[in-house]
């Protein structure tokens, strides 16, 4: 599988991105092409404006999409991870859940079985290949875990995504991390765990909560999950050594061994 062409979807319907996600609905069983647009919105997908257009333009004179698939068969054999189809699209210039108006350069989101990355026309190939490095994680873990995705808890959730921003330091350094890494102090840290986090890890994904403290609403503040599981696995990594292969399978219970040992002793600042 790996890239698929939507350059030549966007060609056809660029100002008609619902009629693109009606090609999307095979993928998407059971959901309408409205449903599968607001969702993507959500992480990044672009709606249709001139600026849009203009990376789109970009996107295409820059032979993104071959530059994608050299990276996907890199990191495929390297990690020895799945075959899955990936989406390209120009990222959105709207407000969206993770992006303030200045600093979406890009945006991705991955399921068990796909991957979309939503791109502007200021992103470098280090930070193609950061954003590449994170989602493609996701989807490694998610295929050798044997829990469900439908019944990943929070916790399941923090770790996922501390190991996926993890790899991204190992493989394209810290200068690559996403700006959450470092949004809140070890130890305002320490102070949302007790306040919000510790006592609601077997929060189901299926929940509202799940999500308002994975990503932040109201008094929990912006990417708390984000920012918390990235602690978790690097003070993991500091007593432990990183085998991204390993990190696939290792359960999510285990990077808290290390996390509940260095909150007792104070944990690294």
């Amino acid at each position: 599988m790996g890239i698929i062409r939507t350059d030549k979807w966007l060609e056809e319907e660029f100002d008609r991105p619902i009629k693109i996600c009606e090609k999307l609905l095979p993928v998407f069983k059971g959901q309408s092409a409205s449903k599968v647009y607001n969702q993507l919105t959500d992480f990044g997908m672009y709606r249709a404006s001139r600026r849009t257009e203009e990376i789109l333009n970009w996107m295409k004179e820059n032979m993104v999409w071959e530059e994608v698939e050299g990276v996907f068969h890199e990191y495929k054999r390297k990690w020895g991870g799945p075959d899955i189809p990936i989406y390209l699209f120009p990222i959105g210039q709207n407000r969206s859940l993770f992006f303030r108006q200045e600093d979406k350069i890009k945006g991705g989101v991955s399921y068990p079985d796909k991957m979309f990355l939503f791109l502007s026309d200021r992103i470098t190939s280090q930070e193609l290949e950061a954003l590449f490095v994170h989602e493609y994680h996701h989807i490694c873990r998610l295929n050798k875990q044997t829990k469900r995705f439908s019944d990943y808890t929070l916790l399941d959730s923090i770790i996922i995504e501390g190991l996926a921003e993890y790899s991204v330091l190992v493989h394209c350094g810290r200068n690559y991390l996403a700006d959450w890494c470092t949004m809140y102090s070890g130890a305002e840290l320490d102070d949302y765990w007790e306040k919000f986090l510790q006592g609601n890890l077997d929060v189901k994904k299926s929940e509202r909560k799940h999500d308002d403290l994975l990503y932040g609403a109201g008094r929990i503040p912006k990417l708390l999950g984000y920012a918390a599981g990235f602690k978790i696995v690097e003070d993991y990594y500091r007593h432990n050594h990183y085998a991204t292969k390993l990190s696939f399978t290792l359960p999510a219970k285990k990077y808290l061994i290390t996390e509940h040992t260095n909150t007792k002793k104070g944990r690294r600042k």
